[in-house]
């Protein structure tokens, strides 16, 4: 029948043409394939607790089940000793089948139980034909899905109907007891069948929750350096605007220099605006104070101590100004550090070490082992995600782990390319730090 013909028959007609392409689906359609069972996962959560020897045997049990099973049906045939051999031999030849074959060996049973019944003398469902079906059932319903289960079952039952001339009762203990086993082996499989869709949903979950905090920390910093990158081209702009009246008679090609120049910047900054505008979640709020650089590091500092983080900062090399843009990198770093040290590591205290050198800028932040009876707070887990994200941006070099004593560090170098000098900066102790002079500053700080 056509697929129009089935669409335009009513809702009986359907369910029974999909029942019947179910039946041809699960139990006639590549009955020969070749489907061996796979051995157990190694990794399970009981054979991987057992020894390696004993792991690597453990793996084949079901096959030993099934092989003892098959053992025990032609033991069972043993009974009729004019035909004793082949008694055996018949039905337990399909339950060594399910290995291999599991919709031909359920066929085969079948044909088996024909055969014991006709040259044996125990009716239809003999022991050795009532335990091979029961098996055969049983694994067969183990390695496909529910309906199939449930299509044997039914099989099987017409079957037994069928050929004791339409009384049941010689077949109901068969189904009796093969509903119960198809029952259990059903629920089970269900189960894992769930288990396995959350741990697959989980999987998704985590991976979707990762890439959506790795996009917040990128937004989050491209909001931040919108500030820094205006600031550039807008004093491009304006030295551009202003630098023709700083000549005398300056040459045409020279004035238009500069407007092209202007022009350009005018057109980055508006530019940029529209690119934050597509950046910026429907909450957020311009910060109305400028981003934060090295400078206010000692602000910083003294906030966490007033939480009750006792903290020690050293300075050594020759303090510089860097581009803003590392600075504000080198403080968000720093201030995400101290806000997971206060989270993880209660009562602990922590150490920022900033060290200026020719080819940059070194970061180390380290804190010990937690102390006192206040539990670690659960964070979101983000704040090492975007402090790579930071170092990653400028090319730099992050590692983050435990200490041997319990605590944490993380160590960060962000290159800053070598300029014609480095301008000295006035420290927070106030020392005048020179270009050339290799300096250590320390300031210690308790907690209130």
């Amino acid at each position: 029948m056509t697929e129009t013909q089935t669409k335009t028959s009513g809702p009986e007609f359907r369910a029974a043409a999909g029942a019947i392409d179910g039946l041809r689906n699960d139990l006639m359609r590549d009955v020969l394939a070749y489907r061996p069972l796979p051995p157990l996962n190694p990794d399970g959560r009981l054979i991987r607790r057992l020894p390696e020897g004993l792991r690597k045997a453990t793996v084949w049990t079901p096959h030993a089940l099934v092989l003892f099973a098959a053992f025990l049906v032609m033991m069972a045939g043993f009974s009729e000793w004019e035909f004793r051999l082949f008694m055996g031999l018949v039905p337990a030849i399909p339950v060594a089948m399910t290995l291999v074959r599991p919709v031909a060996a359920f066929w085969a049973s079948i044909l088996g139980t024909v055969l014991c019944a006709v040259l044996g003398s125990e009716g239809l469902w003999g022991p050795s034909a009532f335990m091979a079906q029961i098996v055969v059932l049983v694994v067969v319903a183990a390695r496909t899905r529910p309906r199939t289960a449930a299509w044997m079952w039914l099989l099987i039952l017409l079957f037994g109907v069928f050929l004791e001339g339409g009384d049941p009762s010689i077949t109901a203990p068969l189904v009796t007891l093969s509903a119960f086993a198809l029952l259990v082996v059903a629920v089970v499989q269900i189960r894992r069948d769930a288990e396995r869709e959350v741990t697959v949903q989980r999987t998704v979950t985590a991976v979707e929750r990762d890439r959506r905090t790795l996009l917040e920390e990128r937004t989050t910093i491209a909001r931040e350096l919108h500030d820094v990158v205006a600031h550039h081209m807008s004093v491009v702009a304006i030295q551009a605007e202003a630098a023709p009246y700083r000549v005398e008679n300056p040459p045409p090609e020279l004035e238009q220099a500069f407007v092209t120049i202007r022009e350009n910047a005018v057109a980055a900054l508006t530019e940029l605006r529209r690119v934050l505008g597509v950046v910026r979640a429907e909450d957020y709020e311009a910060p109305d104070a400028p981003q934060p650089t090295l400078a206010a590091l000692d602000g910083l500092l003294d906030n966490v101590r007033e939480t009750g983080l006792e903290t020690e900062k050293v300075i050594t090399g020759a303090v510089r100004e860097l581009p803003q843009g590392v600075e504000l990198s080198a403080y968000r770093i720093v201030q995400e550090a101290l806000s997971n040290s206060l989270r993880h590591a209660p009562g602990a205290s922590a150490r920022v070490e900033l060290g200026y050198v020719l080819g940059g800028l070194g970061l180390r932040v380290v804190n010990g082992p937690p102390r006192g009876l206040v539990k670690p707070s659960p964070g979101a887990g983000h704040g090492i995600t975007g402090m790579r994200e930071r170092v990653a941006m400028l090319n730099g070099e992050m590692t983050a782990g435990t200490t041997e004593d319990g605590g944490y560090e993380i160590a960060v170098f962000l290159p800053v390319p070598l300029s014609d000098g480095p301008e000295p900066r006035e420290t927070a102790g106030g020392t005048d730090v020179t270009g050339d002079a290799d300096t250590v500053v320390v300031e210690r700080g308790g907690g209130a």
